[in-house]
């Protein structure tokens, strides 16, 4: 009889990095135990598996811990080799999706620091918001992008980078309402959200990704406590 395999995911519902590593399981079709973790009240056990950024999320894989969420994602992929592919074969490929990833990152920091910061500072990152969503646009107009992307999204074999963008404008609608302005809309960056949209109505993202009445009052929540620590 097969050894049987033991996989465990410590996250916090509100963490965009956690959500990936679900969506990235959900995709493989891979089943484990889900252990919810209060950020705010750290367990023993995240400390000790997670030691040096006591972050969320960490995979325990057959009582070994695997940190931060690319990591992670990566780790599935070579691991759990049957189904679909998070990475292409192709180096080259591969190399295009990282960077373009690393890309996404810097965006979504842009974003969280307007959520968190006002005024002039606000006004900074969402100048930077907009020229990294114009490049992103350019890149996937003159073709600089992965091909996957102009694929119409039909079915749940997400990549890699549908996951990562899943993850970090999965829920733009809220951070649009929070901040009270367009992210990304039709009209100026068309194949992003087209992009985003096909991918956000699959069944998978819609049951992985919190929801829009959830989300909302957790970053305002989230903003108010950046407020007053800044002011402290």
């Amino acid at each position: 009889m097969a050894e049987e395999i033991k996989l465990r995911v410590h996250g916090a519902w509100p963490s965009p990095y956690y959500h990936r590593v679900k969506l990235a399981l959900k995709v493989k079709g891979i089943d484990y135990e889900y252990v919810e973790e209060d950020l705010r009240n750290k367990s023993q056990l995240l400390l000790q598996i997670n030691p040096v950024h006591k972050k969320v999320p960490v995979l325990v894989h057959n009582g070994k811990p695997i940190a931060e969420s690319l990591v992670i994602l990566e780790y599935i992929d070579e691991t759990w080799k049957d189904g679909p592919k998070l990475l292409p074969q192709d180096p080259y490929n591969r190399a295009q999706v990282r960077f373009w990833v690393s890309f996404l990152q810097q965006l979504f920091d842009a974003i969280v620091l307007a959520l968190t910061t006002d005024a002039e500072a606000q006004e900074k990152s969402l100048k930077e918001v907009t020229e990294k969503l114009n490049v992103l646009e350019d890149g996937m107009k003159n073709n600089s992008f992965p091909d996957h992307w102009n694929q119409i999204v039909e079915s749940e074999n997400l990549g890699l980078l549908d996951i990562v963008i899943c993850s970090m404008l999965g829920n733009y609608k809220a951070f649009e309402e929070v901040l009270g302005i367009k992210l990304i809309d039709l009209d100026t960056t068309p194949l992003v959200f087209s992009w985003v949209k096909a991918l956000i109505d699959l069944p998978l993202v819609k049951q992985t990704l919190p929801p829009y009445e959830k989300y909302v009052p957790f970053l305002k929540y989230f903003r108010q406590v950046a407020f007053k620590s800044s002011k402290a």
